[in-house]
């Protein structure tokens, strides 16, 4: 075969270069949130920091919607599919009916829903054992408790917060089986994930009956759940995110649900060939949930307390514990 002249290699290189820079500009991850908006300080707050690792590991550039209104889900996903989307991450239940319908329409792109199922050969459902991070923030309210009486604030009353309370009720009773829990969900529509105004109201009224460590699974209205913890000298327990920040030493951990995780892996494997249709359940043993611990929550979460929930979050990984699935 003979040899090629240097001038033809140099071609054949330079051609290769803008064939790769080409097919690295094709790629296109898009995500969309739920209501509340990625600065929601968690639930979507989490999605948008995987996108955003995803874009300072790779250099990859992704487009993000903040919808305000439910027809723009739909709306916002085949615009972004016509525009030449690889995959779209809708984060958020609400999200599948408009998941659905576009994804139908466009067989081609992928999409990954984070917290529901939709059955296409496109489409990627990740859900999460949200009951088993929530167990253990049952365990170290009871731990903590002085008064044997602990609060929950869900958001939206459905089945997914139901799971979160389920969780927390049996991982209090695990440490204490006399204790007493208060149960409230902000609301049967959307809304209930915006109210900050009534997350802290239900508080104070579950502070009033003498709880004294709150957890809440509510988005953005439990931020005023965590607001009326530290304005009474009392305890909060975040979720989705990590919120022990934004009260130190007023929030006893929080929730761990790694949608970041999620988001990054769905955009990495889509971008890597690797991503796969079909249900993915994320949950302890998978890194997919967990409980807080850092700087700003280890005056109050003890070693003695942490010693307790490690144990037990090896006992649920191993099967040694079991924490009940939530049945409507």
């Amino acid at each position: 075969m003979p040899m090629m002249s240097s001038r033809l290699c140099l071609a054949l290189l330079l051609a290769l270069g803008v064939a790769a820079h080409a097919a690295a500009k094709d790629f296109l991850p898009v995500i969309v949130y739920d209501f509340g908006g990625k600065f929601d300080r968690s639930f979507n707050q989490s999605a948008s920091e995987g996108a955003q690792k995803f874009k300072a590991d790779t250099g990859v550039a992704y487009r993000e919607f903040e919808i305000t209104n439910a027809a723009q889900r739909e709306q916002f996903m085949a615009q972004a599919a016509k525009r030449g989307a690889t995959i779209i991450v809708a984060i958020g239940f609400t999200q599948a009916s408009a998941v659905e319908k576009v994804a139908r329409q466009f067989p081609e792109v992928k999409f990954t829903i984070v917290d529901a199922v939709v059955d296409l050969p496109n489409v990627q459902s990740i859900n999460f054992r949200e009951q088993e991070s929530s167990f253990l923030c049952g365990m170290a309210a009871a731990l903590a408790s002085k008064t044997g009486k602990i609060g929950f604030v869900g958001g939206m009353d459905i089945p997914l917060i139901r799971k979160f309370a389920l969780g927390y009720v049996e991982g209090a009773k695990y440490v204490n089986p006399q204790v007493e829990v208060f149960e409230n969900m902000t609301g049967t529509t959307p809304a209930a994930w915006g109210d900050p105004t009534k997350g802290a109201e239900l508080a104070k009224s579950q502070f009033g009956r003498g709880a004294d460590v709150v957890f809440h699974a509510a988005g953005a209205t439990g931020i005023g759940v965590m607001q009326a913890a530290a304005d009474a000298g009392l305890l909060s327990i975040g979720c989705d995110s990590n919120q022990d920040y934004l009260h130190p030493g007023s929030v006893l951990t929080s929730a761990l649900k790694r949608v970041d995780v999620a988001v990054d892996k769905a955009f990495t494997d889509a971008r890597n060939g690797t991503w796969k249709p079909g249900q993915l359940v994320l949950g302890l043993a998978e890194n997919g949930v967990d409980y807080s611990f850092d700087e700003h929550n280890r005056t109050v979460l003890t070693p003695a307390m942490k010693q307790r929930l490690d144990q037990a979050r090896a006992d649920i990984v191993s099967g040694k514990i079991k924490v009940s699935e939530y049945k409507p």
